[in-house]
């Protein structure tokens, strides 16, 4: 008779997760890893940058949620994943502020609403906190899905 030996594996920890990930998708990458209790933000160095982030962020986005939902299953809860790549998302908040302050110059000396389409959920909420506090304009997302906007317009 041959007794068969269970061993434990040691869970995978969420740096080795990501490793796997990645290199699953055939990505040759190095990061840093930053966790608080909400959000996984990770740097990425790699030469693949371009194909990380893709078509106006289209594919860093699809990626972060498979990455979001992948940890969720394997850790039992649910945590954001941000990856900055290339500088992509740093660059991307520098243009969406400067957007912002266009916005609400325009709204308030044509004293008119400016609407700001096509601008992902995470690039809305940049914008609406750059003008929160602003005591001459108010921002408001109007619209579902794909058709939602962005509109500054004056108080």
């Amino acid at each position: 008779m041959s007794k068969s030996k269970t061993t434990k594996r040691k869970p995978k920890t969420v740096e080795d997760l990501i490793k796997e990930f990645f290199k699953s998708l055939g990505i040759d990458t190095s990061f840093t890893l930053e966790e608080t209790d909400e959000e996984i933000r990770l740097t990425l160095e790699t030469e693949d940058s371009g194909m990380i982030i893709g078509y106006h962020g289209e594919t860093l986005d699809a990626l972060q949620l498979i990455l979001s939902l992948i940890l969720a299953k394997k850790q039992g809860s649910f945590k954001r994943v941000s990856i900055e790549v290339g500088d992509y998302k740093k660059n991307r908040e520098e243009w969406l502020r400067r957007l912002a302050a266009d916005a609400k110059e325009k709204a308030v000396s044509q004293q008119r609403e400016i609407r700001l389409e096509e601008l992902k959920a995470w690039e809305r909420r940049i914008v609406h906190m750059v003008l929160a506090e602003d005591d001459q304009v108010v921002s408001e997302s109007m619209g579902e899905g794909r058709e939602r906007v962005l509109v500054v317009r004056p108080k």
